[in-house]
């Protein structure tokens, strides 16, 4: 295994890329590789090298085939996943808004996982919020059944390795990991929200959608390095309708508001979920870190046709908050709701 790892690790050294017909062997010897100091070099050379559109197609392709799949009975959810990554960091926006969306009547099938390259991934801010993500796939199901949202542990997923996961943190930038992970939903959410971290990604994981399937998605990118809709400034996004790409671009007066005000920046699970509760709880209304997560939320309810344009969107997003139904999907996942 560690010759192959090796081999691999010069290959990349090369700028030679991963050969096709060896992908899913040299997956293999990837997740079954213990020595983490190996795997960060390899992690960092591939980094280094860049992941390929075929890379990135081929192995989320492997990771959709082998993962715990949730059956949602003929619901079609939306998902709101960033990469991780990003050099401007924020709060856990896509959690947030995930409760949003659901609070306005759309089933939300999240997926993620504990942090590898920033200060709280999805699975820490929701373990803060009291919520219990380390579920099987059955009991995701059952949640989504019940609550119109549910939350989709990668580790319960997806079957990689410990060691794998220490040498993400241990490289603590982007690898291939983090473009992987949001196109392999383990619900197959057909309709996407996807922030990247990089704008030169956005085509790239666009394509690779498209190639994998998809019903609607946006694939965004703001600021050049923000893997969300941004509040200030122009998002980039490329959208993609089934098999049809294009690019367009919006801003906060697309969604009918003002992009004044600052966002607290780069928080901590604890204050990431403090945050949350105050905006889901309706305390914070009209703050620049509402108008983000209704933003973000706005254009997932766009994305699953539920609205005509982008301000309708956010306005059934305000709704959302401001009728509580966005808290009471946090208290359904969170308060013992489960049986």
């Amino acid at each position: 295994m560690s010759d192959a790892i090796r081999h691999y690790i010069n290959e990349f050294r090369s700028r030679r890329d991963v050969d096709p017909y060896q992908a899913e062997a040299f997956f293999d010897v990837i997740i079954a590789e213990k020595d983490v100091d190996l795997l960060v070099d390899l992690l960092s050379a591939w980094a280094a090298k860049g992941a390929t559109e075929d890379e990135i197609y081929r192995f989320a392709k492997i990771l959709r085939e082998r993962m715990k799949r949730v059956d949602t009975h003929g619901l079609e959810s939306v998902d709101i996943v960033g990469t991780g990554g990003s050099k401007v960091k924020t709060f856990n926006v896509s959690t947030a808004a995930a409760f949003v969306v659901a609070g306005a009547g759309i089933p939300v099938a999240k997926h993620g996982n504990k942090a590898a390259t920033s200060s709280s991934g999805s699975a820490d801010v929701l373990t803060t919020l009291g919520i219990d993500v380390d579920i099987p796939p059955k009991q995701a199901e059952k949640d989504l059944a019940d609550f119109g949202i549910c939350f989709m542990f990668a580790p319960r997923h997806h079957s990689l390795s410990p060691a794998l996961a220490r040498a993400r943190k241990r490289v603590g930038s982007p690898t291939i990991f983090n473009c992987i992970g949001p196109l392999c939903n383990p619900a197959g959410a057909p309709y996407q929200l996807i922030g990247v971290f990089d704008e030169r990604l956005r085509m790239t994981m666009a394509r690779v959608l498209c190639r994998l399937g998809t019903k609607h998605s946006w694939i965004v990118n703001s600021i050049g390095s923000l893997d969300e809709i941004g509040l200030k400034g122009v998002t980039r996004v490329v959208d993609i309708d089934e098999s049809s790409v294009r690019t367009i671009e919006v801003t906060a007066a697309d969604f009918g508001i003002h992009d004044d005000g600052e966002l607290p920046l780069d928080l901590s699970a604890l204050e990431s979920a403090s945050l949350i509760i105050d905006l889901l709880d309706n305390t914070i209304g009209g703050s620049a870190a509402e108008r983000l997560v209704l933003m973000n939320a706005a254009a997932a309810i766009h994305i699953a046709g539920r609205s005509r344009d982008l301000k309708e969107a956010y306005s059934i997003a305000e709704t959302s908050i401001r009728s509580g139904a966005a808290f009471d999907k946090l208290a359904a996942l969170r308060g013992g709701g489960r049986k």
